[in-house]
């Protein structure tokens, strides 16, 4: 009697178990499919160019500020139609005497709690809203490709509010920077050009995004975060009925976790926010689906509730060997089935670029980074309410432009 009880629960849970993560495998083996297909090439027909404000937000981001700043003046737009303007919090004296002296706006701000929103709406506020029809926002490390302007300005001018420019990885210089490029590129490919090519919004980052100006500045009086920033404006867009559009020629060269430490951090205020965003916004997601249509609200919600990419691949890999172990002949055939899907969406949104020695050398690292995820669950618990600050450190002057502008075309 106990061990039929006791198959029955263990069925039970394999069941849930199995349609959660072989679920999101052909959820993303969809979307992997999807992005091997080219978006439309957009056109300026109008020959507009916008007048951009870039926001550079950053906390005590001495180290790389002043080198990112004066990359970010290096655009092949006009330059009459674009300034970039530096949010320093907490910066050294210093550092922001040496940003005075570049053509740039900075703000020497000193926030009591610091946030992104709180640090872009300072900015908002003060720059003169009849000057400027786009806003770009980058992070403290970003660094522009000298074309990034004019691809987003592309969009804008198609009549999108909302852009979101591919981002890369800056430095490989670590396994784990490796690991984190690869995982950049796999999202880029599943919810920002995979989604596009389906007809549906791309996903945003945090950085490396545009906006209608006015709209954006509207929007953003409401959004006070300190977790999970891109996330509520996808959200507040989504619910609105509109559409966020992708240029995957629009480069943004981004700084990648170059440790474990930096990497649990990082991960765990990804998934509290996760979790916290999927909590608030199931119900009324599906009430709007059921109600209203809205597809594309739904659709984030549900992303909402998928496990990040290496537990995903961890957990079908641990499922499949106690299977083998234990003789579960039919589950064995379901969970290896499930990882086989699962390593085709990996496999297909992995750039070419990416096979080689260095990736074979870095994927070691998989279960060092799957035991590190597994960790950050446990302490994920108000993770998006407290600031937890990345630091940059990668100095883009130590980077060969001609690499890092030349990998993305490869």
């Amino acid at each position: 009697m106990e061990t039929a009880l006791f198959e029955t629960i263990w069925n039970l849970i394999q069941i849930f178990l199995l349609a959660y993560l072989g679920g999101t495998g052909i959820y993303l083996c969809y979307f992997a499919l999807a992005s091997l297909f080219n978006l439309p090439v957009k056109k300026n027909i109008s020959g507009k160019q916008l007048r951009f404000a870039v926001l550079i937000p950053g906390y005590r981001e001495d180290e790389v500020i002043a080198e990112v700043a004066m990359e970010a003046l290096n655009q092949n737009y006009p330059k009459e139609l674009f300034d970039v303007v530096v949010i320093a919090d907490k910066f050294d004296p210093e550092t922001i005497r040496a940003l005075e002296e570049l053509p740039i706006i900075v703000y020497d701000v000193n926030f009591e709690i610091s946030t992104k929103t709180r640090a872009i709406n300072y900015a908002l506020k003060n720059l003169d809203g009849n000057t400027y029809e786009a806003v770009c926002i980058l992070d403290a490390d970003n660094i522009m490709a000298p074309d990034f302007l004019e691809k987003i300005n592309t969009s804008l001018i198609n009549k999108y509010v909302a852009v979101q420019g591919h981002r890369v990885a800056k430095n490989m210089n670590t396994s784990f920077a490796v690991l984190d490029a690869i995982s950049e590129e796999i999202n880029n490919q599943f919810f920002r050009k995979g989604q596009r090519v389906a007809g549906l919004s791309s996903a945003l980052i945090g950085s490396a995004m545009a906006f209608e100006f006015h709209f954006f500045k509207k929007m953003i009086e409401e959004v006070e975060v300190v977790g999970g920033f891109d996330k509520e404006l996808e959200i507040r867009l989504l619910k609105n009925g509109y559409v966020i559009d992708y240029q995957p020629d629009a480069f943004v060269y981004d700084e990648k976790v170059q440790n474990a430490k930096v990497f649990s951090q990082q991960r765990r205020r990804w998934l509290s926010a996760q979790i916290h965003f999927f909590g608030t916004n199931f119900k009324p997601a599906l009430q709007a689906f059921i109600k209203d249509g809205n597809f594309e609200y739904f659709n984030k919600a549900i992303q909402y509730l998928q496990p990040p990419r290496i537990l995903l691949l961890g957990m079908l890999v641990i499922l499949t060997l106690l299977s083998t172990f234990f003789g579960l002949v039919i589950w064995l055939k379901l969970w290896l089935t499930s990882l086989i899907i699962t390593l085709l969406a990996l496999i297909l949104a992995v750039p070419l670029k990416f096979y080689r020695l260095r990736t074979l050398k870095a994927l070691l690292y998989l279960p060092v980074g799957f035991i590190f995820m597994f960790l950050s669950l446990l302490k994920v618990k108000g993770a998006n309410k407290n600031f937890i600050h990345t630091k940059h450190t990668y100095n883009a002057f130590q980077i060969k432009k001609r690499d890092i502008f030349h990998q993305t075309k490869k």
